[in-house]
């Protein structure tokens, strides 16, 4: 049995983070709602209660009942977390006289309590609240303060239950990781066994187990996702696996092919469909980006159902969901607040029973599972790429000659990050069409062309991300490849918005 922690999600902006950090402990964690403990699984070890945007004593304030958890499994509560277990308990949480945010130093420590064991006074911790504990029940004794802070970490005495006042899970808690280890693999006992090699062992035999000798469809993008789910049901059902590549003429330069060449190279069975002719017809005069991804997206099932139904016996849809896509899909309470391309939808259509073996991964883990897996670097490094293609690049309507121009600027942009050894330092990049011309002089002729705008942008998550400070030397050699080679383009720009409040995408 896979022994897990479970986050109850208050609704912080950083659970996700939270997760992330327990499994980079080598430990499997789940993120449920606040109020959808899971009472009758016998995997769990421990609790941890995440963050939230309300104050304890708003009328609106997400509330548990804890008594259960905490006579069963070790708890740790975490900024919300940590004042809502002492607020219910007869605890005070009052408005701080300042808020306190950033930086703050760790002045006392209780250096017996098992959570805190290891960490040295004056270690840097990250504070982001509102209110503060301003008194603690009968039986909660403190474990840590900040000069601001006196109650920045406290113990229930006679249980395994911690509330901490900072952010632990953050990159700037110093002692954030140390802190984490000590309740997940000491307090809570975890076997620390969750790994790549241990998810592929696993979910290999489920996937056997759950498929049999059925068959599965699957729709390819070229993306990390859909790769990594193709190459590990492949693992698990070999040739019952059959992959679907749609080329909706605004792939990369040279993607429909390279990709399917990679694809082939890596045993699995695809076939791939160029369907540039339909989508470009499609998109004529189409200017409107929000109408342009609906008619991708509709046409994109078009084809892709039009060629499921010409294979027999087919029961099962794959998917290259991750558990962000599912996470973004539910709010706290349960209901959608959000839509996903990999999360519904198409199955209903086709009749298909749904198979994900990615969704419980975050994305760097499935990178590590391809590498595990054997596949080329280069495919599980790929930046992300948006659905539509280059049709979202293309500011105004799409024709084949734009996309043509594009492929090729977009095309010396993105090997010149990899010649420079700049490609893995960047999130996402690409370039994008203007509509607009501009005067310029090439010879001693005038001219009056297009322009075209690089976007390369640095993140972790794309919730945030800001523009990538590359070296003035290479965006000039890029621009001026781009003039020299690429016909019916005069002028190159660099876009230095931050993300909020631009987007990474400018569509």
């Amino acid at each position: 049995m896979q022994e897990k922690i479970i986050i109850l999600d208050f609704g912080s902006q950083t659970t996700q983070l939270i997760g992330r950090r327990v499994r980079e402990l080598n430990t499997y964690c789940e993120i449920v709602p606040y109020n959808k403990f899971p009472a009758d699984d016998p995997s769990v070890i421990g609790v941890i209660l995440s963050g939230s945007p309300f104050s304890v004593y708003d009328d609106k304030a997400f509330r548990t009942e804890l008594a259960e958890i905490r006579r069963r499994y070790p708890l740790l509560g975490i900024c919300y977390g940590a004042q809502f277990l002492a607020y219910t308990n007869g605890g005070t949480v009052e408005p701080a006289d300042s808020r306190e945010y950033g930086r703050a130093r760790l002045t006392s420590i209780d250096a017996a309590d098992p959570l805190m064991a290891g960490i040295a006074v004056g270690s840097q911790v990250w504070m982001s609240h509102g209110d503060t504990i301003t008194s603690l029940p009968e039986g909660f004794r403190i474990v840590a303060s900040t000069q601001q802070v006196p109650v920045a970490a406290y113990r229930v005495e006679g249980e395994q239950s911690w509330g901490v006042q900072f952010h632990p899970e953050v990159y700037h808690s110093e002692c954030g990781m140390e802190l984490l280890r000590n309740f997940v693999c000491g307090i809570c006992g975890s076997r620390c066994d969750w790994s790549a090699a241990s998810f592929i062992e696993s979910t290999v035999r489920e996937l056997k187990e759950m498929l049999g000798d059925d068959k599965v469809v699957l729709g390819l993008s070229g993306g990390v996702d859909s790769s990594v789910a193709a190459v590990l049901l492949n693992r698990a059902i070999g040739k019952n696996l059959t992959c679907i590549f749609v080329d909706h003429g605004m792939l990369r330069k040279n993607e429909f092919s390279d990709v399917l060449r990679d694809y082939e190279g890596l045993g699995l069975n695809v076939i791939g469909v160029d369907a540039s002719a339909k989508f470009f017809s499609e998109l004529a005069g189409v200017t409107d980006p929000e109408r342009k991804r609906k008619i991708i997206g509709k046409g994109f099932i078009d084809v892709f159902d039009q060629e499921a139904h010409k294979l027999t016996d087919v029961r099962w849809l794959g998917q290259g969901t991750i558990y962000p896509d599912c996470i973004e899909s539910l709010s706290i309470t349960g209901t959608t607040i959000k839509s996903h391309h990999n999360v519904g939808g198409l199955p209903e259509k086709m009749n298909l029973r749904l198979v994900e073996p990615l969704r419980l991964l975050f994305k760097d883990e499935v990178r590590a599972v391809g590498r595990e897996l054997g596949m080329p670097e280069h495919l599980i490094t790929r930046h992300p790429f948006p659905g539509p293609g280059l049709a979202v690049r293309i500011l105004g309507d799409i024709t084949p000659e734009k996309v043509a121009i594009l492929q090729e600027a977009d095309h010396i942009f993105i090997q010149g990050l990899r010649d420079h050894g700049l490609y893995d330092s960047v999130w996402q990049a690409g370039a994008i069409l203007l509509p607009v011309q501009s005067v310029g002089v090439m010879g001693d002729e005038r001219t009056y062309e297009r322009a075209v705008a690089l976007r390369a942008v640095t993140s972790t998550d794309a919730m945030t991300a800001d523009w990538a400070h590359l070296p003035y030397e290479f965006l000039a050699e890029v621009s001026n490849k781009i003039i020299n080679k690429v016909r019916g383009v005069n002028r190159v720009t660099y876009d230095i918005s931050s993300k909020p409040p631009a987007t990474i995408e400018w569509e």
